[in-house]
């Protein structure tokens, strides 16, 4: 494919993107996240994809959103990958699933439940998700630098919010030792896998256990103190994993 081809998603071609990308849903996220970079431009702005690139420590990075759910973030990563990028981050959101993660803590995922559709249009269900072992490596040693409460392990990726038995579904995966629930990771670990590039996913949890997710979720988007400093510590754990990888 030609260098000069621009995606018909994402709206970028190969030399608009680093190798090394932040990806998260909200692409007012992409704004905040840019704070962050020396020298940031905006490259490209389609349907739910806004593209700013930057440098964080004579790195070039690039950031993108995804919107909600694993479609948008699948086509998000497919075409990132044909642009260069080799290592992608996601910066995002997740509901805890065990009622001792705080608001504003973190949850780096090791590995994820794959209960959206997306990744299961690639390969069957029996196939794992897994993040990248140096990129959560390095996402590690800097929260444990920097005495940032976090969790490491399980989280679940799933479709809806809205389903009728979703107290009865986060209920179950609690009992399973699960920390957290997103609607992304997991399809974005496992067709990453299948694309051969490092994918890891740190979570700024918005939403207590058993919490209400409305009210959970309207309380982030009124930028509640708390919440706001994870979604910074997230942004500069990822900006250092992909400095150090």
């Amino acid at each position: 494919m030609s260098n000069d081809v621009k995606q018909p998603h994402i709206a970028v071609c190969f030399d608009d993107v680093s190798d090394k990308v932040i990806v998260c849903g909200e692409p007012d996220r992409v704004n905040r996240i840019a704070t962050l970079l020396e020298r940031s431009e905006q490259i490209a702005e389609n349907r739910e994809y806004r593209i700013i690139s930057g440098y964080y420590q004579d790195h070039k990075i690039t950031v993108c959103s995804t919107g909600i759910g694993s479609p948008s973030a699948l086509i998000a990563l497919e075409e990132l990958t044909l642009c260069g990028a080799k290592y992608i981050v996601r910066v995002g959101s997740a509901g805890a699933l065990q009622g001792n993660i705080g608001l504003g803590e973190l949850i780096v995922a090791e590995g994820a439940v794959r209960d959206e559709g997306g990744s299961k249009a690639y390969v069957s269900n029996t196939y794992p998700a897994i993040a990248s072992r140096p990129l959560t490596t390095e996402i590690e040693r800097y929260l444990t630098e920097h005495a940032y409460p976090a969790y490491y392990g399980i989280v679940r990726s799933h479709d809806s919010f809205y389903t009728d038995e979703e107290d009865k579904i986060c209920e179950h995966w609690s009992r399973k030792g699960v920390l957290g629930a997103d609607m992304e990771t997991s399809a974005l670990f496992t067709v990453g896998k299948l694309r051969g590039i490092q994918v890891a996913s740190i979570l700024n949890n918005v939403v207590l256990y058993q919490q209400n997710v409305q009210e959970g979720v309207s309380e982030y988007a009124n930028a509640n103190d708390i919440t706001v400093q994870g979604e910074i510590m997230a942004a500069k754990a990822a900006l250092a994993a992909l400095c150090r990888c």
